[in-house]
């Protein structure tokens, strides 16, 4: 059975991938892209975009092939709570730190779902941040300060 692109599922998710990957590959272009041994800063984002559009073009194939149907409304709470929560790591990343931007951003994105559970909300921010700082700051090594002065 066929569907319309507009109402396909699969084919709406490959374009959706497609988009942001190649979103992500032309921002990404400013940066030099170096070497496999010695990474410029574009290296990272150029190859997990391209990884992304390769995802999106078998989803989108695959969803022309079998045309499965959208089903239900469009999450548009979701959606606007997770993009404000972004931007606000964003702002908040400069000029706080990455501690209070991880915990601003996932109190925010938990706030776009169905049902708000304050502890669940506060352990998995708690376990979140802590990874967060363990992986990017510690283990990696990236410059970013915990808290802004501190």
């Amino acid at each position: 059975m066929k569907t319309a692109l507009a109402y396909n599922k699969d084919a709406l998710a490959g374009l959706l991938m497609l988009g942001i990957g190649g979103i992500g590959f032309v921002v990404a272009l400013d940066y030099p892209f170096g070497s496999a041994l010695r990474m410029g800063p574009g290296y990272f984002p150029r190859v997990l975009a391209c990884i992304l559009m390769a995802f999106g073009a078998f989803v989108l194939v695959r969803g022309l092939r079998t045309g499965e149907r959208v089903e239900g409304r469009w999450g548009w709470k979701a959606l606007a709570f997770i993009c404000v929560s972004l931007i606000v790591f964003g702002f908040t990343m400069e000029r706080y730190g990455l501690v209070p931007a991880l915990v601003a951003m996932f109190l925010l994105a938990t706030l776009g779902g169905h049902e708000f559970r304050f502890v669940e909300v506060l352990v998995l921010t708690v376990i979140m941040t802590i990874f967060s700082v363990v992986v990017f700051v510690h283990l990696l090594g990236m410059p970013y300060p915990l808290v802004q002065g501190f």
